[in-house]
């Protein structure tokens, strides 16, 4: 049956990159480790995108993107394309190459590694969290002599690639503001947007190479319009915009705002003399409103209507019965449907998921699958939704279908969270009386060194986990295996001299999706990637109805780990809050619930590892941070929930157990009290790359816990000797006492190969024992 097409345009404002079969991840890191060159990594780049653009414009999307693709960020390509390349890269001009780029992404040890043919060590940028959401970017650097020049063409690039398979794309550049706002400041500081009269000369002349290229459109991404402004930083937005329309007025200007909503900025979004403005109407639907009431009648206004963030089908009848009235009186020409935000959060395509349970399924929608629905809307908007009859009928049923499921819903879960007292959110003892307890019962040394928990999933290991779940390998066979991967793990441990141990957690498969799994409530998928950052990526669990904990998941695997040595091992959980935000969560439900449900079923974990003898127990809220909403009047609300499902989780314990937790990529400033009303009894948290920065929130708060300041970039191939970790320590001891540091990597091992690890870890024990020694 041929498929019908809109009048009104249908964009996707981006999609995923990874492909179907995860393709770039697998290049990508067969270029690194030096087993294909440059060519083939790059022409598997180009079959990627061709493939996306002519499945977009074969399901009827009509404003198809280009440079949205990107071999490892989309931010570090707008560093590489305006020549913002750091000093100590040895950049000296022209175009930024394949070996610059992703030295800038990855680091570089002292060895010659892949392609690279260098020896000299450097260290990566920074790496955060894009807004809200669970994708890392690169963090730009700049200082105040900045200087700016078109060093890359990739998007003038890519829309010529596009244009030679018959396809007319809409070019996609992160608008200079927020290209600015994502960096930080190099040596003094001072305000970044002041470069703004240096960087706009250089998006001019690749805009003038777009319009002669045939380019009539260009989405430029400006989420920071959703986010708290000052006024100088909305007449920064106004005067960016306003000098590229006067430099280059061929091109019309789209600028995709997402995330959330306008609010106080608003008027600054629509007084920007631009074309196209996009509007996220799934965060933020009460917006749209004001923005038709007051905008341009010449203004294209762009309707996220689709979650471009979660996985849920939509209910496409209640999205038209919602925006009808606003709509009504529009000429067609002024209205573009879109998701809220760029496909690339969510999974490819839910026909892959062959083994799905048939009525989860049919609450579903994927990164294709959304393009359906945007279709069926633009049809409905523009030809009447008989035109849609059967679409539309479809949507509704399977939402119904979903609210009804006893699937959905557990009355016992609901009598326990009726059931939570005030007792069951806070430790018996003050952190003073716990610490003195818990040394008396661990009797660990000054500075004493763990890891975060995981260790290097190897091939071996990958390759073990696949033939058991193909049924090649039986339960018992690898049990064996997963057991001499365990033990050799922790008879390394002992040997080099860590003090407290982990066991590698061989047997998991991702932090989040080995206790979802686990969990009543939550379904799995075996295709469901996303991207987290370069080649990492995830298959985040489906929260689909009431979460509880059926039985221990840990408890057997710590039992063997802690009988094989006399030393303390650390029982190792995913808390509450991290498990929420990187999971695809029910929109039925306000998410402080979920976490509720999720917290106490780690609470029943945590109460079975205690009993099982457990002398201390981490529970990894590496996400904490990432869930807070935008705006920072939002902030409290959202804390308070945050933390409370931490506490509840982690509160059932005697004094004398010691809970740990990890935070990633977290600036804490904002957040210490917060962190701090966590009340874990020791912290660790990534500061390799900030030189320790991030320690100075908790030395201004005067913070009285534990804290493990990372001094081993895990995110970076290279390996940092003794002298580096030792110069860390140093900048963490201005910060802190020497009573409250403990040393450890960044973050889990598992992405590194165990060549990189062992050196790090043994230089990180002898920078540990020379600390000591100094300090003694």
């Amino acid at each position: 049956m041929q498929m019908s097409f809109p009048n009104i345009p249908v964009a996707t404002l981006g999609v995923p990159r990874i492909g179907r079969r995860r393709e770039l991840k697998f290049a990508l890191e067969a270029y690194w480790s030096g087993q294909i060159e440059a060519a083939e990594l790059l022409e598997t780049a180009r079959k990627l995108r061709a493939e996306k653009w002519i499945e977009q414009r074969d399901r009827g999307v009509t404003k198809i993107p280009s440079n949205d693709f990107s071999l490892y960020d989309q931010v570090l390509d707008t560093v590489a394309m305006v020549g913002a390349v750091p000093p100590r890269f040895g950049w000296i001009g022209g175009a930024v190459s394949l070996d610059t780029y992703f030295t800038m992404a990855r680091g570089r040890g002292e060895e010659s590694c892949g392609h690279a043919g260098h020896s000299q060590t450097m260290t990566a940028l920074e790496m955060t969290k894009w807004f809200d959401t669970n994708y890392h970017y690169m963090v730009p650097e700049f200082g105040p002599d900045q200087n700016f020049t078109l060093s890359s063409t990739k998007p003038l690039d890519e829309f010529l690639e596009a244009k030679a398979l018959g396809i007319h794309t809409r070019p996609v550049i992160i608008g200079p503001v927020t290209f600015l706002k994502l960096g930080k400041c190099i040596g003094e500081d001072f305000d970044r947007l002041a470069l703004l009269p240096r960087l706009l000369p250089v998006y001019a002349e690749l805009l003038a190479k777009l319009h002669k290229a045939g380019a009539d459109w260009v989405q430029f991404d400006e989420p920071c319009l959703v986010t708290d402004l000052e006024p100088r930083e909305r007449e920064a937005a106004s005067f960016a915009y306003g000098k590229l329309a006067a430099e280059v007025p061929g091109v019309k200007a789209m600028v995709a705002t997402y995330f959330g909503g306008l609010g106080d900025n608003l008027e600054t979004a629509l007084g920007l003399p631009v074309a196209g403005l996009h509007l996220d109407l799934v965060r933020a639907p009460e917006q749209l409103a004001p923005v038709g009431r007051l905008a341009r009648k010449d203004l294209v206004l762009s309707l996220g209507l689709i979650d471009g963030r979660n996985v849920w089908r939509s209910d496409l009848s209640s999205i038209l019965d919602r925006i009808k009235s606003v709509v009504a009186g529009w000429t067609l020409d002024r209205i573009e449907i879109a998701p809220s935000c760029s496909l690339l959060h969510v999974p490819i395509d839910l026909e892959l998921e062959t083994a799905l349970d048939g009525e989860l399924k049919s609450w579903l929608a994927f990164s294709v699958q959304k393009m359906d629905e945007l279709r069926v809307l633009a049809r409905a908007l523009s030809e009447g939704r008989d035109a849609v009859a059967n679409e539309l009928k479809a949507s509704a049923e399977a939402a119904a279908s979903r609210a009804a499921s006893p699937k959905v819903h557990d009355p016992l879960v609901e009598g326990r969270l009726s059931a939570i007292t005030e007792p069951m959110r806070r430790r018996r003892s003050v952190f003073a009386e716990r610490r003195r307890l818990q040394r008396e019962k661990l009797n660990l040394p000054a500075f004493p060194t763990t890891t975060i928990g995981s260790f290097p999933q190897t091939p071996e290991v990958r390759k073990a986990r696949a033939a058991h779940a193909r049924g090649e390998l039986s339960y018992v066979d690898y049990e064996a295996f997963l057991k001499r991967e365990t033990e050799a793990a922790i008879r390394w441990q002992e040997e080099i001299g860590l003090d407290v141990l982990v066991h590698g957690e061989f047997e998991r498969n991702d932090m989040v999706q080995y206790f979802g799994e686990q969990l009543a409530g939550f379904a799995f998928t075996k295709h469901a990637w996303v991207q987290s950052y370069g080649s990492r990526c995830v298959r985040p669990p489906i929260i689909f109805g009431d979460v509880s904990r059926p039985r221990p998941m840990t408890v057997a695997w710590w039992q063997y780990a802690q009988s094989l040595t006399s030393r303390p091992v650390k029982g190792m959980l995913t808390g509450p809050v991290t498990i929420l935000n990187w999971s695809f969560v029910r929109d039925d439900l306000p998410r402080a619930a979920v976490c509720r449900q999720i917290a106490l079923a780690i609470r029943d974990e945590v109460a079975d590892l205690e009993e099982a003898g457990t002398s201390m127990i981490q529970i990894d809220e590496a996400a904490l941070r990432e869930g807070l909403p935008l705006r920072k009047s939002e902030w409290q609300a959202y804390l308070d929930w945050a933390v409370e499902c931490f506490r509840l989780a982690s509160s059932g314990v005697r004094d004398d157990t010691q809970i740990h937790t990890h935070m990633c990529y977290s600036e804490f400033n904002d957040i210490i009290e917060a962190i701090a009303a966590m009340d874990a009894d020791v912290i660790s948290i990534e500061t390799s790359r900030s030189r320790m920065e991030l320690l100075d929130a908790f030395r201004s708060y005067n913070y009285p816990n534990e804290i493990g300041p990372g001094v081993y970039d895990i995110h970076s191939p290279r390996v940092p000797d003794v002298a580096e970790m030792k110069n860390l320590l140093a900048l963490a001891r201005r910060r802190l006492t020497d009573g409250q540091i403990w040393i450890n990597p960044d973050c889990g091992l598992k992405t590194r190969k165990w060549e990189e690890v062992r050196p790090a870890l043994v230089n990180m024990v002898a920078a540990a024992r020379e600390l000591r020694a100094a300090a003694a």
